[in-house]
């Protein structure tokens, strides 16, 4: 079985894929060694750890080289937080996910926002952005796709009218060529239960402090949690902590 086969055999709902993402080869390493089954980077942490902002603030040139680097270093299957692909238009964003697979990666983030912009992509031009990156990626590689809805609304405004606004994407998402479903910010149960019954693709859970445990997003029928930039900022905060009593010495 190959890594693509082993990673999509991963996503089962009610017995969910756990992501505790990294953002370099060395911090990949530990999650390896701590148990993990697989890999995936978060934008945040890679922006951050390089001294820049997210919403593709990284290079992509660095974001490629860092992504290769840790597929090096690994056994595991490695996925990438590729944001928007660094590119809108679909010819380029093609390439662009070409020259991701060609990193050894076999599978990515790709979210539906207006990466340094406004709202999100109308649903027939993230569904024929999702075919462009399907065409340069390969038939394999597994696209999760992002929808930013609940992450653009607060979350007292979530209800039935958004969780049927992402199913109607994660169907037209799946007929353009996308393999996972990604909601991250919906903490709902109930609402996360529907969108899973819903969804044409195994959905993707975000954990954060203070969300639903992962048995309940288990229950809720999720096939994949992922820790975003919360496991970069607890290191982050453990340097901290510890720098200040050095300092203070």
């Amino acid at each position: 079985m190959s890594k693509f086969e082993s990673f999509a055999a991963l996503h089962l709902p009610g017995k969910p894929l756990v992501l505790f993402n990294v953002w370099d080869a060395g911090s990949a390493k530990v999650a390896e060694r701590a148990g993990a089954k697989a890999v995936a980077t978060g934008s945040a942490s890679v922006a951050t750890a390089h001294g820049v902002d997210d919403a593709e603030g990284l290079p992509i040139a660095l974001a490629l080289a860092n992504a290769e680097r840790i597929v090096q270093v690994v056994d595991l299957p490695v996925t990438i937080d590729f944001e928007g692909g660094y590119a809108v238009e679909e010819e380029p964003l093609a390439r662009n996910m070409a020259a991701l697979a060609a990193t050894g990666a076999i599978g990515c983030n790709f979210e539906d926002q207006v990466v340094g912009g406004e709202g999100m992509h109308a649903i027939p031009v993230q569904a024929g952005r999702i075919a462009a990156a399907r065409r340069g990626a390969g038939a394999d590689f597994f696209l999760n796709a992002r929808t930013d809805i609940f992450l653009q609304a607060r979350p007292d405004t979530h209800d039935a009218t958004k969780a049927d606004a992402a199913i109607e994407r994660a169907h037209a998402y799946a007929e353009a060529g996308a393999s996972g479903f990604f909601v991250p910010g919906l903490a709902d149960l109930a609402l996360l239960a529907r969108v899973c019954a819903a969804s044409p693709l195994p959905v993707n859970f975000m954990a954060f402090p203070g969300a639903p445990s992962a048995k309940a997003v288990a229950e809720a029928g999720v096939a994949r949690i992922s820790h975003g930039p919360f496991p970069h900022l607890l290191a982050l905060k453990a340097f901290e902590d510890a720098a200040r009593a050095a300092f203070a010495e």
